[in-house]
């Protein structure tokens, strides 16, 4: 057992609230990363956390379940291309994608549960 020398008593670290701050962190990350990277950010975090926090974990998948949904309707809309509308459903596909994941960011930046309003639920 080693002793200190100066006969002071250290101070236990508070690793809860760190840990609540990282976590809230790579959520925030899952969510806000979607708008430039779509998927992958998502599934990055989920796949390193999903063992180890819940919050981070459902909130991930929220994100990763939300940026396919995305990337289904990109596919679609490009599709679409050929008739003429898929030019404009693009725009407002991205324009959603980018609200949608701010509101996330800035809710779950509180502690909050985000669910997305319209999302293929394809990770359980």
């Amino acid at each position: 057992m080693e002793q200190n020398p100066t006969n002071k008593r250290e101070a236990p670290v508070n690793n809860t609230a760190a840990q609540e701050s990282t976590d809230k962190m790579m959520v925030i990350l899952a969510h806000a990363g979607g708008i430039f990277f779509g998927f992958i950010p998502a599934l990055i975090v989920w796949m390193m956390k999903k063992d180890e926090s819940e919050y981070v974990a459902t909130q991930a998948k929220e994100a990763l379940n939300f940026q396919l949904t995305i990337g289904i309707a990109m596919f679609a809309c490009i599709m679409l291309v050929f008739v003429l509308i898929g030019a404009l459903l693009i725009w407002l596909v991205w324009l959603a994608d980018v609200i949608f994941c701010i509101i996330a960011a800035v809710s779950t930046s509180k502690g909050e549960d985000y669910r997305y309003p319209v999302t293929l639920r394809i990770i359980k």
